[in-house]
């Protein structure tokens, strides 16, 4: 089960075992004098997705309203004032500027 720790290991980096277990999903075995005597697993299972859930988790998002265009032009701004070249890929896979970006 997962990695195995000291007793004492596990007692003096408790927060990061904890941050890792609940955040990354990670498992634990402590061990004392070399014998397993506790293991430190996730409560729940870990939410994990695959890039290709990406756009179909952004059309499930609600709609802005409203405040939808101030923020799409703020987005705008952000990014033509951004350092380098800052471009993304179409569909087609050509290179688009960001002013072309649909929000």
């Amino acid at each position: 089960m997962g990695k195995t720790i000291t007793a004492t290991n596990a007692a003096r980096n408790f927060s990061s075992l904890l941050n890792k277990v609940g955040f990354r999903g990670e498992r634990y075995t402590i061990a004392r004098g070399g014998k397993a005597i506790a293991y430190l697993t996730p409560a729940t299972s870990p939410v994990t997705r695959v890039l290709g859930e990406l756009p179909d988790l952004l059309r499930k998002l609600p709609s802005l309203g409203k405040d939808a265009l101030p923020s799409a032009r703020d987005v705008r701004r952000g990014v033509r004032k951004a350092p380098g070249s800052v471009r993304t890929i179409s569909s087609s896979g050509r290179p688009r500027s960001p002013e072309a970006i649909q929000f």
